[in-house]
């Protein structure tokens, strides 16, 4: 039995994007930095990526990876599992 190669990647036509989750998250985003009077930029700037790119997150256009939740968290001055309640909260709110 010969062993099939592994290929780098995700399979043809894969997807990990979830707009409903991609949406309650960058709410959650949005919210929490409201909540502190915070500058989209300056957040940006702490998270240590572009202004664009977390205008994308809080937008619901792009949905981050692990190590940047964590730095969005950080640089929210909150832990992870915070921003991650406050995201299920989000998706509580839009089910209702």
């Amino acid at each position: 039995m010969q062993k099939r190669p592994v290929q780098a990647g995700r399979p043809a036509g894969a997807t990990t994007f979830d707009a409903e989750l991609a949406q309650a998250f960058g709410a959650a985003v949005r919210a929490l930095r409201s909540e502190q009077g915070m500058a989209q930029e300056a957040l940006a700037h702490r998270a240590g990526i572009e202004r664009s790119h977390m205008g994308k997150i809080e937008r619901g256009e792009h949905i981050p990876s692990l190590p940047l939740i964590f730095k969005i968290a950080a640089a929210l001055e909150c832990g992870a599992t915070d921003l991650m309640a406050a995201t299920e909260a989000q998706l509580g709110s839009t089910a209702a």
